[in-house]
């Protein structure tokens, strides 16, 4: 799943209700693609829990790669760094 540039508050309901055919879409490993965020907050981390839970019900691994080394420092003070298995961006 690519995450757009714009994942916070006024966009996460939106890529939720993408989560369902995202999931459906593939086997494996459940990944998300945060390489082109800009703009993100609380909501996207809450966003990527949730991604996780359904990533996890239905049998698959998850991880976030591309992410931004605020959206790390963020999961890290949630305490979720870990539980997102967050891979920095080439440029973090």
């Amino acid at each position: 799943m690519q995450l757009p540039a714009d994942a916070t508050l006024q966009k996460v309901a939106e890529l939720a209700a993408a989560l369902p055919a995202a999931l459906a879409g593939g086997s494996g490993e459940f990944t998300v693609d945060a390489s082109a965020l800009t703009g993100y907050d609380t909501s996207t981390i809450a966003l990527l829990m949730q991604a996780r839970r359904a990533a996890q019900a239905a049998g698959r691994g998850f991880r976030v790669t591309g992410a931004p080394r605020q959206l790390q420092q963020l999961a890290a003070l949630y305490g979720v760094e870990e539980l997102l298995a967050l891979s920095p961006s080439a440029s973090s």
